[in-house]
């Protein structure tokens, strides 16, 4: 058995956390309308036996998928600047000649769950000023809305131990104008749209390269590769294809000076004639071997910085073949910087054709596996494996997704799951080294004064498989994006679903008090606490069978729910704040700023995450309790926690500070100053929304099964009626139905009013973000002016950067709670409770109805209009939006939607928690055992 990898947890070596059991799904005791209730009975497919080899991230299966980021420079990881700068510190133009510290990148990449050998693509055509090995975007300060990626990608498709895997790449064979985007977007103010590729010309009439790269695995360790690129443009077009292969640098830094080699396989090792091979020896890995078929011409350099081009006299001499040395091989015909000894730490497979006919597909296959070529390596057996795990992969969706569904709902639900286990990505990232600085580096200056980013989170030592909310905007993890992540991934991965949650709450990620980790950028900062939500959603989709990973899970939760009553409670009157909460500007100022002296910000939203979060605690102890009486008190302690928060929430709290207003009908932010006067922040916007989030049934079995709660109830009836109002009973066809709620009947009715009517809240495409009647409000804080207005779109103001906007466009992760929610009150008050949808319209629904309109405008973003020609609601009038099918069969998942017309914004590749779609068109859930016999 090889060495560790050094660096203990942070190096991803096998852990506890990697070996969890499987995941599930929503908020209620029965499954809701319209969803499937079906025997929790895995379905028996190739997929499904390989997941069962693989129950945690150290299975074989799993030891190579596209782990590989979509961007390493830029992030904050590679900072090692005095001003924090991450975009500045390690912009692209640095990229392709500098040597990463923590990670990789490149173009549809495959790596080892270490990441110690990389495998991906570059290319060529013959006029870009450099080759394309990674995504190209502009950063925040370049982009007219925020950082924003310009190119043209998406994954086509995958399974959960990526057996196979396909990714699709759109190249032009005109030069690349990153001048022009840099300059255009530059030029454009924030009332402008953004500036996009198409928008050069440079794709008119077809003109590029549809570049797919598959991966096919034979074993665990046997991974088959095509690559085909197809001319679709009018006119022949010369191309550069070259695979790559090369070593994360580790050696560099004075940490772990192991140094993998490559080097080129000859005879007499090399028997087989007709392809070239390139062997990788590495002290953890092993030994493998990438065969590409051909005679492709092998090019070796080393993946080292080019210090004396970036950096002139301030640095080391460079070393002899640095990380660009392929580049100027090829592009400048500059070969000093190849090793023409047929070694180094990075190689790549030159293919090129000086004219690609139009229409024609030239195509490469590779393989890596431990062994020497033979004759095998490309025979009729390389299809074949091809062939079966393409047709595994269809047999796989066929049992996860709905067969009853339209083809384009399937369609998108898979490309939903592609994109969701394509940004699976290695996140190393050890913050103590990384604030000490290496040994071979000077110190980082002035990284630990006050203020600098995380210094407070030194126990950070990630090095793991995590999913991402994106691949190029948003290459790290953010706590409650990957917590809306494990929902949908739950259906086809529960293992990896679980095993997401669980990390979250190690002590290799958990801070010492309790807080999770926010995101890099600023781990200190607070995320909405959906992670109990999330748990309860992937246990229920996995067949409420895995309660160990319930205790997991809840015991390191009871950590993080003091940690927000000890720190986001700061007069104890169950009245929270908690800052901007993941939506960045959805209000007047930065609600994560430091406030003037004296003044506190009591949250509507802070408050009612709170009461949801102590529900959903209350839901896992029940059930938790039903197996194991001594859980039964926790119970009683997350319910008699939630009372005490609706009595805050529904009277006056501290100082008189009040979260409803009985004029508007709607709950507000408010704003206490010094003097002790409560000023509602009168924004009508998701914070007055989320209070319908604290709902949750009481399953009438606990007068059975958890007595002590029982007991604790009735006291509660008889000495403390006035805390009880929350608890909601009536009588139904299958007995006592009880709910605890945060907004009684009147209030929710009120509140409904304006979340569904058109001139507020309610679109065609679901619940917008901020009310559409929102003029432009102003208001004064400790003398300082700020204001607000409705922006369906691109935010116009540069708060939390250009990109951020909750001030009108729709989100997905917010909506499908709102809609969960309904359902649950939909299910206690059945038909007895109806609300007109649209508001005015005379249309009346139930609470279970308006749950489902609220889903089928989410849905409705991804089917083709017939209104808008067939084009789909979310291509907007962007280039997707074409008649081509070449754009048309291509599925985009954005950050949020237009709250007017629908139109993507914001990252482009977000099948992060837009990927939650896939749950919606098909939330397969088991039959709830404990409505079984």
């Amino acid at each position: 058995m090889p060495p560790a990898p050094s660096g203990g947890p942070a190096a991803g070596a096998p852990r506890d956390a990697s070996s969890t059991p499987s995941p599930s799904g929503p908020d209620a005791t029965a499954a809701p309308v319209g969803h499937h209730a079906e025997p929790a009975e895995p379905p028996q497919t190739a997929e499904h036996a390989r997941l069962g080899e693989c129950t945690g991230a150290a299975g074989p299966w799993r030891l190579w998928g596209p782990y590989l980021a979509g961007r390493q420079w830029g992030t904050v990881r590679e900072d090692y600047s005095a001003d924090g700068d991450a975009w500045r510190s390690f912009p692209f133009d640095h990229a392709r000649s500098r040597a990463y510290r923590w990670g990789e990148d490149g173009l549809g990449g495959f790596c080892d769950r270490f990441g110690f050998l990389n495998l991906a693509v570059a290319l060529w055509n013959g006029k870009d000023p450099f080759l394309k090995e990674r995504l190209f975007g502009l950063t925040n300060e370049e982009g007219n809305h925020g950082e924003d990626a310009k190119e043209h990608w998406w994954a086509v498709d995958g399974t959960p131990t990526h057996s196979w895997a396909q990714w699709l790449y759109r190249y032009p064979q005109a030069e690349f104008p990153y001048a022009r985007l840099r300059e255009e977007n530059a030029r454009r103010s924030r009332d402008e749209r953004e500036f996009e590729l198409a928008d050069t010309g440079v794709l008119e009439e077809d003109r590029f390269f549809d570049v797919q790269v598959t991966y096919a695995k034979s074993a665990p360790d046997d991974v088959c590769v095509v690559v085909e690129a197809t001319n679709h443009g009018p006119e022949a077009a010369p191309l550069h294809l070259l695979p790559q292969l090369w070593f994360r640098n580790t050696w560099s830094w004075g940490r772990d000076l192991r140094r993998g080699v490559l080097s080129q396989v000859l005879a007499p090792t090399l028997t087989v004639p007709g392809l070239e091979a390139v062997e990788a020896e590495h002290g953890y890995l092993g030994r493998y071997v990438l065969a590409a078929e051909g005679s492709p011409q092998v090019l070796f350099c080393d993946n080292e910085t080019n210090a004396a081009l970036l950096f002139g006299d301030k640095r080391a001499s460079s070393p002899r073949f640095p990380k660009d040395g392929v580049d100027r091989a090829v592009v400048q015909g500059d070969t000093s910087g190849v090793n023409p000894a047929g070694t180094g730490t990075k190689a790549a497979f030159w293919y090129r054709w000086e004219a690609v006919a139009p229409g024609q597909t030239v195509s490469v296959r590779l393989r890596l596996s431990p062994s020497d070529p033979t004759t095998a390596t490309f025979g009729p057996g390389f299809d074949d494996v091809v062939a079966a795990r393409r047709a595994e992969a269809d047999e796989f969706y066929a049992t996860v997704i709905d067969a009853s569904l339209p083809a384009e709902d399937r369609h998108v639900a898979r490309r939903a799951y592609a994109g969701l286990l394509w940004t699976k990505q290695l996140y190393r990232f050890d913050v103590a080294q990384w604030l000490d600085g290496d040994p071979v580096s000077p110190a980082p200056e002035q990284r630990e004064d006050a203020g600098r980013r995380n210094t407070t989170w030194r126990h950070v030592a990630l090095a793991d498989v995590i999913s991402m909310p994106d691949e190029w905007e948003y290459p790290w993890f953010a706590a409650w994006d990957t917590a809306f992540h494990t929902v949908p991934l739950a259906h086809v991965d529960p293992d990896f679903a679980k095993e997401q949650l669980v990390l979250m709450c190690r002590e290799w990620a958990m801070h010492p008090n309790g807080q999770l980790p926010a995101y890099e950028w600023e781990f200190g900062d607070v995320n909405p606490p959906v992670h109990a939500w999330a748990a309860w959603h992937v246990y229920r989709i996995d067949g409420y069978r895995d309660r160990d990973f319930l205790i997991r899970v809840f015991t390191k939760l009871l950590l993080n729910f003091s940690w927000w009553v000890n720190r986001k409670d700061a007069s104890g009157s169950n009245l929270f704040e908690g800052g901007f909460l993941g939506m960045d500007n959805i209000a007047l100022f930065d609600r994560s700023a430091p406030l003037p002296p004296g003044y506190r910000l009591e949250q509507s939203d802070a408050t009612s995450w709170m009461a949801f979060y102590c529900q959903q605690m209350f839901k896992i102890a029940l059930e938790l309790s039903r197996h194991d009486r001594a859980w039964d008190d926790t119970a009683t302690k997350f319910l008699e926690h939630f009372l005490s928060i609706a009595q805050a929430m529904n009277s006056f709290g501290t100082r008189g500070a009040k979260l409803w207003d009985d004029d508007d009908g709607f709950f507000y932010d408010v704003l206490v100053d010094p003097s002790g006067h409560a000023e509602p922040m009168r924004v009508r916007s998701m914070v007055g929304l989320l209070p319908i989030l604290g709902a949750t049934e009481v399953p009438s079995w606990i007068s059975t099964e958890c007595p002590d709660v029982t007991t604790r109830l009735r006291w509660l009836q008889r000495r403390r009626p006035e805390v009880m109002g929350p608890l909601r009973s009536r009588s139904g066809p299958d007995g006592r139905r009880m709910l605890l709620s945060l907004v009684g009947p009147e209030r929710l009715r009120r509140i409904l009013e304006r979340m569904f009517d058109r001139e507020e809240f309610w679109s065609p495409y679901g619940v917008r973000s901020l009310s559409r009647s929102t003029g432009q409000v102003y208001a004064t804080v400790g003398g300082r002016d700020v204001s607000l207005e409705y922006e369906p779109g691109e935010s116009r103001t540069g708060l939390f950067g250009g990109n951020s906007n909750w001030r009108g466009p729709i989100w997905f992760p917010v909506n499908v709670l709102l809609a969960d929610k309904l359902r649950t009150m939909g299910r206690h008050y059945g038909d007895s409770f109806t609300i007109e949808v649209p508001t005015g319209s005379g249309n009346v629904v139930t609470l279970d109805q308006a749950a489902d309109l609220v889903d089928g405008g989410l849905t409705a973003l991804f089917r083709p209009d017939p209104a808008r020609g067939g084009r789909r609601p979310a291509d907007g009038d962007r280039v997707e939006a074409s008649g081509s099918p070449l754009w048309r069969e291509q599925v985009t998942f954005s950050e949020f939607f237009d709250g007017d017309t629908g139109e993507g914004l914001g990252a482009t590749h977000q099948t992060g928690w837009t990927a939650l779609v896939a749950h919606l068109l098909n939330p397969r859930l088991p039959a709830d055992p404990r409505r079984m016999g």
